[in-house]
């Protein structure tokens, strides 16, 4: 799986009208990604994961590092820019719909 649903979602269910095989379920009122369905929108008509472009929070649906080391970069480089205040309103703008 590619892509994971973060504890920033705030529950609207966009995603799982906007994904085309149907792999984000709802399970005790959590959503998740199911592995065996997700195909990360490859050989579709899209051009980016569905779940991450319909969703309003830009950090509902992440996607997850295959590699243990570069996920915790990335999470030490954004936590990081949050407690330096270096974090660029447009930036992520940019980031998130690009």
């Amino acid at each position: 799986m590619a892509y994971k649903i973060t504890g920033q979602c705030i529950s609207c269910d966009l995603c799982l009208s906007v994904c085309p095989t149907g792999a984000i379920k709802i399970v005790d009122g959590n959503r998740w990604i199911d592995p065996e369905l997700c195909t990360n929108c490859v050989g579709s008509i899209h051009t980016v994961p569905q779940c991450k472009a319909g969703c309003p929070t830009c950090d509902g649906c992440v996607q997850q590092p295959t590699d243990y080391w570069e996920g915790w970069f990335a999470n030490y480089n954004r936590v990081l820019a949050k407690l330096t205040n270096k974090e660029d309103y447009w930036e992520r703008w940019f980031n998130c719909y690009s």
